[in-house]
């Protein structure tokens, strides 16, 4: 073949995909999730896309589906399952594992969240039965999440760990200690890492008086603060959102792998 031929057949058919991040979550889904899909993974499969998509506009516009502004829907349960199948696919490099462990953890406490945010109001947008339902969805994968703990990366263990204290369990929260004693080790408190990892250690105890402690002391630091009346649960996993997102900001320096 004409090899401007063959260069020209190969960059048309990367536009009919569009930007290669959707390209790799549409083969990541259609391998795995081969039957039928949940509305959202029409942006990985529509024919049509955006000519102004690059990778980054699209995964915002493609998580912005699923969880929309921070707020569930009646449709972000089903969509929970496209973040969880991408999540445990190592096709797909592990920062984006992280943002699909980081949505779900954010999909499974929008109501604390915000409820720590609102207090003592009521959220704005509040859809209780949708975020039931999206609680409900990530507990269900959970289990199979942090079973990939031995073989992730870095970056993505400290995901899964603030997955884990959302659903303790038995098992989970006696492994948390032995699992995190690295970052512990690695990073010390101040760092945002080494905060973050002791905060969900401490969620782990589930010694509410130690949570509020440990809660207000990072707030006073640098943290977005809360209300004093509210919840003191809902008030620690608005500010382990918080760390999260900001450790996720930093991924590189985590030797995030692939």
């Amino acid at each position: 073949m004409d090899m401007h031929a063959e260069a020209e057949q190969v960059r048309c058919g990367a536009g009919a995909f569009g930007p290669p991040i959707r390209q790799l979550f549409r083969d990541v889904i259609a391998d795995r999730l081969p039957g039928r899909r949940p509305p959202q993974a029409a942006m990985l499969f529509d024919a049509g896309t955006d000519s102004s998509w690059d990778d980054r506009s699209f995964l915002g516009d493609f998580y912005n589906e699923i969880l929309h502004q921070d707020a569930c829907q009646p449709t972000t349960a089903d969509g929970l399952v496209l973040l969880a199948t991408l999540a445990v696919d190592d096709r797909v490099p592990a920062r984006h594992r992280f943002q699909a462990v980081g949505l779900l953890f954010r999909a499974a406490t929008v109501a604390e969240r915000h409820l720590a945010e609102a207090w003592p109001a009521t959220p704005r947008h509040a859809d209780p039965d949708s975020e039931a339902r999206a609680r409900g969805a990530v507990q269900a994968r959970t289990p199979d999440l942090l079973t990939r703990w031995p073989a992730e990366c870095p970056a993505v263990r400290l995901a899964l760990a603030g997955l884990a204290v959302v659903f303790p369990t038995e098992r989970t929260l006696p492994a948390l200690l032995p699992r995190l004693q690295t970052f512990i080790h690695q990073h010390p408190q101040g760092s945002d890492i080494g905060d973050y990892v002791r905060l969900v250690l401490v969620l782990a105890t589930q010694d509410e008086d130690r949570i509020l402690t440990m809660t207000e002391n990072l707030t006073d630091t640098y943290w977005t603060g809360t209300a004093r009346g509210a919840p003191t649960r809902a008030r620690a996993l608005h500010l382990l959102g918080q760390m999260l997102t900001r450790v996720g900001a930093g991924l590189s320096g985590l030797r995030a792998g692939r």
